[in-house]
This record gives C-alpha cells, structure tokens and sequence, in this order.
C-alpha cells in the first residue's frame, strides 16, 4: 500500500477536537463488482472453516485499517448476514464478508490487547480453536510466548495467513516494520527458528508492478473455489527469498515480471507446509484493501484491482490454509470451579456493595483499569465530586478497561447495577459505530456470562446519562462487573463513567 514513511501526528487527550489528517497521493483502479467474486463460490454448506483476524499488532496504525469489521471479536454483531462489503466496517471487510456469505466459515477477530495463545483452555479466542490464523500486516513484534503459540499451531496443523508490506512500512513508529516481524516469527521461536517455512522476506520496497501467476493447473490456491489467479498487484510492497534446501515444500506461486518463474527470488506470493500445518505469505497489503474502512483513513482497492486477482487469491488461499475445516464444535473449556456455597441467612440486608463507587478515592482501591483511566482531567470533568473514569478518547487504537470483582449475597432477591456515562466523539458518521465500550458480567474464572450493553460513538450526547442493569440472576455468585472501551485507529471517542452503584436488597 503506498504510504508515506512519516507516522502522521495523533491526537492526545488535550486536544480532542482536532481531528488528525493524511494526505496521501491517490491511486486510481478499476473496480470489479464484489458480487462477483462472492457468487462464484459453491453455495453449498459442507464445513465449518474456522478463522480468527489478528487485531493485536497495531493492524489499524497510521494509515492501515485491517479489520473485517469493527465488530470484535464477531463481525456477525455489526450483522448477522451481511450481504455487500460495506454492510461489515474495515479495510478488508470485503474478504470477511465474502467468506460470510458461503456459510462455510465461522469468523473472529482477536482484539487489541488480546494475547495470542495456544493450548489455553479458558481463552475462547486461543488458535486450538480454530482451523486458520490471519496476520494482516503485523506493527508489533510478537512477544517469545506468542510465537511459540503460533508456531505450535501450525505444527499441529493450523494455517497461517501471513500479509507483509514494503520495507520501512513502521505505521506505529516503534522500530518494526512487517517485513522485521514476520522474518523475526520463523528465525527467533523456541519451536523451529531454522528456517521451517523456507523462505524469508526481503528488504525491499517495490513500487509498482503486476506479478504473474505460474502455470500450474492442479495448485488449490492458483485454482480454487472461487476462481482462476492470473496476476497480483504491487503498490509499495515486497518479494520473498525461497530456500527449498531448508524446505522443499517452499513453493512461489505469484513472480515479479523481471524474474524467474517457480525460481527462488521474485516471488510475490508463497506458499509452504510445516509439520501439519500450511503457510501461504502475501508481499503486499495493497492487494486486501477494498478502499473502504473507518472514517479518516486514506485506502485503495486493491482487492477489485482490474490488472489483477487478488480477490480470487485471497479466497483461495484462505480456503487452503483452512483445511478441511470442522463439522463439530470445539470442545469448550472445563467449567470453572464452583461458587461458594451461599450463606445459611435467609435474610438480605440492603447495601451499595461497589468499593470507591464514584472514584473518589483514586486508582488503586476497588477498581483494577488501565493507566489513567480514574483521573482528575479537566478535559473530560466528573458529574460528582473530584474523580471519575476515562476510557479511551486517544484517537489512536486503544483498549481501556475498567473492572470489580463482588459477590452478589444469594439472600437477595434484587440487585441492580447504575452508572452515569457521558460519550463525546470526533466521529462524524450517523450510522457507524467505530468505537466502543461494552458492559460486561463475568464469573471468577474470567469467563463473559453477559454483555449488559454496547456503547459507540453514535451514542454521543451532551451531559452524562444514567443506565441501570438487574444482575438479580447472578445472586450467590463471586463476579466481575467490566467495562471496556475499544477505540479505532483514527478521531478519539471519550467513554466517560461516574457515580456506579450496585444495589441489593
């Protein structure tokens, strides 16, 4: 995707209604009709392809906006059955929602500030639970355990989809670029760092270009369900280096135009195996870009570029690396251990039971949130009182969250949890929610056994207004009340809480 180098400048909190702006040079393509490519896929239901989205690795910094949907962790929230690109809210909607309407995939993303895990039953999200892995263009190197994850995955039979862009490409300005991550996973894990997918990513940005397919009738991927690959499309991207003596299942399948077919330099598009799993690699994020996505963002399409197929690749290799998928659901994690027995009284003394309910008494005392979450900020001002609690409001994607642990007494027969919430937003859009923040119960083991509420950026209003929930169904239960404010990659949108009360009787 062309870019320029410079990170562009975000907002802070002191400067909330200044919007940010990227002015990048337009790049014109022809457009394929999206109906198209979804249309050419079977309809028929035959397996459930399982695949999660990263969204860990800053995959909406800068100018990027590699999402399916702003919906996260399921796309189906922001709708169930979605039926144009532009009905889910993302860079790479279009990918998502073609996948969606064969009903032949089960979709997640993994939201930011997640972990990637493998073998971690109490994480719905952890990649045992899933057939195929996406990294569209990571800005974040993964930590040691997070490789190892991806790595096991794969070896025990997992796909991995692997986007990188052009060298220097840093869109969060913290020193690493997709290119130095993705080379980073297969030489620096603890499970195989000697080259085990047999190719590596080159240094290089490539201005422009067609990559061609080779000819090879029988690969799955150049000829697939949802149609023939002919060519790729280039706009500041990359090539990788092939090392068959490392693994012989290496193989290019898309080449730059000066290079050789099925050689070992050029390749825009790879594939390989690993253990049991697959790898396919993409040298460009220019080709999953539909041109649209969050408000403030300057995108291409890519994927209905006319010069190429990039959609068709895209949806071939995706069913691919998915395998033949599964027709049961995956085994849930062991309940949690069981709650306390409840008290012998039969009786319910009436109380509030939050500790430091309108944050009076600072961070630290009832409440677990994130940095600088409970302030004293002029900027956003509390109902009552000195104190109240911030969530997001950077302009940048951020996850802030907010959470206390009580036990609601089995003895009562009500118990009502309030809050004030005061929403203020720099989004423009009447129709979009690109930023959130849900209300959520859940049991001691961390486990979600509610979403009270969402709240977006369409719920902006002047003033705070005051939201009630019964959680009478959770009496004689150990649980925690959380908030959790998710904010997108461009124009802040402050969640702002004060004055909460859980009251039983």
């Amino acid at each position: 995707m062309p870019e320029p180098l410079a990170v562009p400048l975000r907002r802070t909190r002191a400067g909330l209604g200044a919007a940010t702006a990227l002015v990048v040079a337009a790049l014109t393509v022809a457009t394929v009709t999206f109906a198209v490519v979804a249309n050419s896929h079977p309809a028929a239901a035959v397996t459930k392809h399982r695949v999660l989205f990263d969204d860990t690795k800053a995959e909406t910094a800068g100018n990027a906006d590699w999402i399916i949907s702003t919906s996260i962790p399921d796309p189906t929230a922001q709708k169930a059955s979605p039926t144009v690109e532009t009905d889910w809210t993302g860079a790479i909607s279009a990918w998502g929602v073609a996948l969606q309407k064969t009903g032949n995939y089960t979709l997640d993303t993994l939201a930011p500030g997640k972990t990637i895990t493998y073998g971690d039953s109490s994480n719905a999200q952890d990649l045992s639970n899933f057939d195929e892995f996406v990294l569209p263009e990571p800005n974040v190197l993964l930590s040691a355990a997070e490789k190892t994850a991806v790595m096991t995955f794969i070896k025990n039979g997992g796909g991995l989809f692997l986007i990188s862009d052009h060298t220097g490409s840093d869109r969060n300005n913290d020193g690493a670029d997709s290119p130095k991550i993705i080379n980073d996973l297969m030489t620096n894990n603890t499970v195989d760092s000697t080259d085990p997918f047999g190719f590596s990513v080159d240094l290089l940005n490539i201005a422009s270009g067609f990559p061609t397919a080779i000819s090879d009738s029988t690969n799955p991927v150049l000829h697939g369900s949802y149609g023939t690959v002919t060519a790729g499309a280039l706009y500041n991207g990359t090539t990788v280096t092939l090392h068959p003596a490392d693994n012989s299942s290496a193989k290019g399948l898309l080449y730059l135009t000066s290079a050789t077919p099925g050689g070992t330099t050029g390749a825009f598009f790879a594939t390989s195996t690993f253990g049991s799993g697959r790898v396919a690699i993409w040298g460009d994020s220019s080709d999953i870009d539909d041109g649209t996505g969050q408000s403030g963002n300057t995108l291409y399409n890519g994927w209905n570029d006319a010069n190429a197929t990039d959609a068709q690749l895209g949806l071939n290799a995706t069913e691919w690396l998915a395998g033949s998928g599964t027709t049961t659901t995956p085994t849930p994690p062991p309940p949690p251990p069981p709650d306390p027995p409840p008290p012998t009284s039969t009786s319910c003394t009436a109380a509030q039971l939050l500790s430091n309910p309108g944050f009076e008494s600072g961070s630290g005392t009832g409440w677990t949130a994130s940095s600088g979450v409970i302030s004293t900020s002029s900027s956003e001002p509390p109902r009552t009182g000195s104190y109240d609690a911030w969530l997001d409001g950077y302009g940048t994607a951020t996850t802030d969250t907010l959470s206390q642990a009580v036990t609601v007494p089995a003895t009562c027969s009500t118990a009502s949890m309030s809050f004030w919430l005061h929403v203020d937003t720099a989004e423009t859009s009447t129709s979009t929610a690109y930023d959130t923040l849900t209300v959520q119960v859940l049991n001691s083991s961390g486990t979600v056994l509610s979403t009270l509420a969402t709240f977006s950026n369409l719920s902006a209003a002047t003033g705070y207004q005051q939201h009630s929930y019964s959680l009478a169904a959770y009496a004689g239960q150990a649980i925690t009340v959380k908030f959790t404010g998710t904010e997108g990659s461009k124009l802040q949108t402050s969640f702002v809480l004060d004055d909460t009360a859980l009251n039983v009787s």
